[in-house]
């Protein structure tokens, strides 16, 4: 493909985004499903059905930034709390899984091969926490059960993809398994120590310079740069990228004003989600071709029976593996996921949807290995496609049934939490007010007007925690003037634009401001 066809192909993807996240929105239906419909429906038309991506462009520019965003959101006061049963999860119970299912891809198909098995198990092994996250916040999940799928999500895809890595070069020439050993030790190794040199290099360079616009190039350059030079010194791109994430995520806050987080933010989670999306379309857009290219090679009516069976051991092999943590924990007690509850079990265990790692991760198989055509890619692409759309479409579509069946759920702890903070802030702010003002740094008449703001914003917070009917309802009435109020503003400011009475540099700061004071949280908006 050229560069002209390549421009105009993510055009036509990124549309086909952004058409698919509305229908979804409207039917209230997962993203994904629409995204692929979508996807094929593009595939039919003339020009875009020859629409293809080379496996390296899947690696390079796709995982990277979801792989360093999901470890730069990591909590790290949660995760180290649960270290235990998220390694437990996202370790063994990942390689379980993956060597689980390339046996059954083995012994339903003998002509991909081990390594090619193994390469397929890793890429649908990994779970994406995202789809079944937002589920089980909306209901008030105990944190406990969030955080292990969280972080296991994180480092799964870290195991996954390392596993996949071995695969791939065990598929060019076979490994021994001492060699297997010294290579999973060279990228492991050197993967964490490169993702650990990058961090530290962004945290230094962010001290020392003060430009926004530079700050924000960095942020958007900082996946890449761990992931890449990584990968050409064959260690593990992911690791170093996660790692980097982690670092910076929890410890480099301070790093950055407060303009350029909130600016980095947004564009993170757009750029996240228009990855994310575009993974499904592309999913979408070569299915036909896939199916095409696997109807030379097998029957198939026999590749869906195959991709149904793979689907259903991934959801098996979790479940089960999920019931029997408590009888193997009294035999090996490193296994104590610290979750008995047999409700809070199974919440975990179909929670193990796939998503857009385990897409990105299929879609890079390599088309050609050892100069050699890869025939079986097709085939196993269109597993993974099945696997991934069966889990989300089953298990994310029937979650909120189960979870009301087995009555999980029903607080709101991250909103108590969030009000006791503002209750300590507001109480500082009081303090530090008395102290200026005796200092003689603010007169009387500003400290009186500063400290009445924030003795009644502690009053109202108070009520809060106390759990008072009355101070909810004046909290959603303050809500709603609140919101009348910022339309009032912005009613004015742009009467005085159009009028021009100010100009639009004037008209553009105003609106930013007025945009951050919008999007702040507080105990009246976390409801």
């Amino acid at each position: 493909m050229g560069v002209e066809e390549y421009v105009v192909g993510t055009l036509v993807v990124v549309v086909a985004v952004i058409i698919g996240r509305l229908i979804a929105m409207r039917l209230r239906i997962p993203d994904a499903i629409v995204l692929v419909v979508l996807g094929m429906a593009l595939g039919l038309l003339p020009g875009v059905d020859s629409l293809t991506i080379a496996p390296e462009i899947v690696l390079l520019v796709f995982l990277p930034p979801l792989i360093y965003n999901a470890a730069f959101f990591t909590s790290p006061k949660d995760f180290r709390e649960l270290l235990r049963p998220i390694v437990v999860m996202a370790v063994g119970v990942t390689l379980v899984t993956a060597l689980g299912l390339a046996a059954v891809v083995y012994f339903l198909i003998p002509a991909v091969g081990w390594p090619a098995a193994i390469a397929l198990g890793a890429a649908i092994a990994p779970t994406d926490a995202v789809a079944a996250s937002a589920i089980l916040k909306r209901v008030g999940t105990p944190r406990r059960v969030l955080t292990i799928l969280e972080g296991e999500s994180l480092i799964n895809d870290a195991v996954a993809l390392t596993l996949f890595s071995l695969a791939l070069t065990a598929m060019s020439h076979p490994l021994t398994p001492a060699e297997g050993v010294l290579e999973l030790a060279k990228v492991v190794v050197g993967g964490l120590a490169f993702g650990a040199l990058v961090a530290w290099l962004v945290a230094w360079s962010r001290r020392l310079i003060e430009d926004s616009s530079v700050q924000l190039m960095i942020v958007l350059i900082t996946p890449f740069a761990a992931y890449v030079p990584s990968e050409m010194l064959g260690f593990s791109g992911v690791l170093s990228a996660a790692l980097a994430g982690i670092v910076l995520g929890t410890r480099g806050e301070g790093l950055l004003p407060p303009k350029v987080r909130v600016t980095a933010q947004t564009l993170w989670q757009t750029l996240v989600a228009v990855l994310e999306s575009m993974l499904f379309v592309l999913l979408g857009l070569q299915l036909d071709a896939v199916i095409t290219a696997v109807r030379e090679h097998y029957s198939f009516p026999r590749l869906v029976l195959v991709a149904l069976l793979v689907t259903v051991t991934a959801v098996v092999l979790r479940m089960g593996l999920m019931m029997a943590v408590i009888p193997l924990q009294r035999v090996i007690p490193f296994l104590n996921l610290e979750v008995s509850s047999f409700r809070e079990r199974v919440v975990i265990g179909w929670s193990g949807m796939r998503g857009a790692v385990s897409l990105a991760i299929a879609l890079s198989l390599p088309a050609t290995v050892g100069g050699e055509p890869f025939t079986e890619r097709g085939g196993l692409i269109f597993v993974a496609g099945v696997v991934v759309m069966g889990t989300l479409m089953g298990q994310g579509l029937s979650l909120p049934l189960v979870l009301r069946r087995l009555g999980v759920g029903g607080g709101d702890s991250h909103r108590k939490e969030f009000l006791i903070a503002d209750h300590a802030m507001s109480c500082a702010a009081l303090s530090k007010v008395d102290e200026l003002q005796t200092s003689g740094e603010v007169d009387a008449g500003t400290a009186e007007s500063l400290r009445s703001a924030y003795s009644r914003r502690v009053g109202e917070v108070q009520a809060l925690l106390d759990e008072d009917d009355s101070a909810f309802e004046r909290a959603e009435s303050v809500k709603a003037v609140h919101a009348q109020i910022l339309d009032a503003r912005r009613d004015t400011l742009r009467a005085l634009y159009r009028e021009g009475r100010i100009d639009h540099a004037v008209f553009q700061s105003l609106s930013r401001d007025m945009d951050l004071g919008e999007s702040k949280g507080g105990p009246f908006q976390s409801g």
